[in-house]
């Protein structure tokens, strides 16, 4: 495995820090100033000139790695701009590389319609609209998708849905206007061919936005995290997503490359939040002397440095092997990945807040909305004990003797 980066990937990252450097963390500030001026769920004027300026400059849907609409990127290449983007809260947006629309196009790309694509994937890839996806309940445990009880029931040429999903990230946003919903259409089925993928448009009648949610106080206006009403909500068959009973299937394909995006991401902040930590350390005296000078504090920073280089390759290596062997043979190392991106990211961000002090909890640094979109990590896409049962799996197979299994008795 060979993880220098190609000289494209050189190029596009100088571009990016330079864009980033340039553009998008001095917008920072009027982003936070905009949203607490008027509505906090209508666009902000700084957003929107900042996808304006990186499309003009060519840094616009670099994901996508398996299609020509995209930049034509493998995981492994996608995986250092994915972190350079992460290091800022607006970084991914600019470049129209954030989620879930970066997930949802690659649902469109690889499963839907040439008419979904028209009505749908192609107003997603210009920015003129935004998404949402809809799949975990308030009512169920969702960390075992199977127990989705909303549903989707075939009425003549309309599927008819109802149910109640949260934690709906972009709901909120006006520009939102499609849902992919993941529901129950046949509770008969085997157990994985039981739920399918629908698009819904927000505009349905019966489609009712309840409440943004919060994240330790947080909203992400103007984007949210929603809970949404589905009441008799009528869309044509066609809606449906590769077919009825794909639902499982599809959510497998959408959610391991989103995994890496999260998890450079993460690694995008954590490097972020190390930067800070080190600059506050070296300009800050306690009892007359800078703080990297007391307690353990060089310590915690080299530990750091280190946590934040190992979880980089074995997420360049689980991105690897996406490419080359695929997402099925690849689960365990996107599982790995999973667990551990947003761990050290917490503990580099936590280790950054205590140099702070007061500071670091407050508004005035980035720091502690990096720690609640990093703790959140741990929830969104499956909690940290599914992932870890899953690696535990596939390395206990390598040695389970014929006719074992999980529900096998030892004396």
């Amino acid at each position: 495995m060979d993880f220098a980066y190609s000289p494209r990937v050189e190029a596009l990252r100088a571009r990016i820090t330079a864009f980033m450097e340039a553009e998008v963390f001095p917008a920072e500030a009027r982003f936070t100033q905009e949203l607490a001026q008027g509505d906090r769920w209508r666009p902000t004027a700084i957003m929107e000139t900042l996808k304006q300026r990186a499309r003009e400059a060519g840094l616009w849907n670099l994901f996508l790695p398996e299609s020509e609409l995209g930049a034509g990127l493998t995981n492994l290449e996608y995986a250092p701009l994915a972190e350079l983007m992460g290091r800022s809260p607006l970084g991914s947006e600019p470049f129209n590389c954030s989620a879930p629309d970066t997930g949802n196009m690659e649902v469109l790309v690889r499963y839907g319609t040439p008419a979904q694509k028209q009505r749908w994937l192609e107003p997603l890839l210009s920015g003129e609209i935004r998404s949402a996806f809809a799949m975990t309940e308030p009512e169920v445990a969702s960390s075992d998708a199977t127990n989705m009880r909303a549903t989707a029931v075939q009425h003549g040429n309309e599927w008819v849905i109802n149910g109640r999903k949260w934690w709906t990230s972009g709901a909120c946003d006006p520009r939102c206007q499609v849902m992919i919903f993941m529901g129950l259409t046949d509770p008969e089925a085997p157990r994985h061919r039981q739920h399918s993928m629908v698009l819904v448009p927000m505009d349905t009648p019966g489609v009712k936005v309840l409440r943004p949610l919060t994240v330790f106080g947080y909203d992400d206006a103007p984007h949210g995290h929603a809970e949404v009403l589905f009441d008799d909500v009528r869309v044509p068959l066609d809606n449906v997503i590769l077919g009825p009973g794909r639902g499982f299937e599809i959510a497998q394909g959408r959610l391991g490359p989103g995994r890496i995006h999260h998890c450079m991401r993460s690694l995008g902040m954590a490097e972020r939040a190390l930067e800070l930590g080190c600059r506050r350390a070296m300009e800050r005296e306690a009892f007359g002397r800078p703080l990297a000078a007391l307690g353990g504090n060089a310590d915690l920073i080299a530990d750091s440095r280190m946590e934040i280089d190992m979880a980089r390759l074995l997420t360049l290596r689980a991105a690897y092997m996406m490419d080359t062997v695929g997402n099925k043979i690849a689960r365990s190392e996107i599982a790995q990945i999973k667990v551990v991106a947003p761990n050290v990211a917490l503990k580099v961000i936590d280790r950054a807040i205590q140099l702070y002090g007061g500071a670091g909890v407050s508004g005035d640094t980035p720091l502690a909305y990096m720690y609640a979109m990093q703790r959140t990590l741990r929830l969104a896409d499956g909690p940290d004990e599914v992932h870890r049962a899953a690696v535990a799996k596939f390395e206990l197979d390598r040695y389970r003797p014929a006719g074992w299994s999980h529900t096998s008795t030892r004396r």
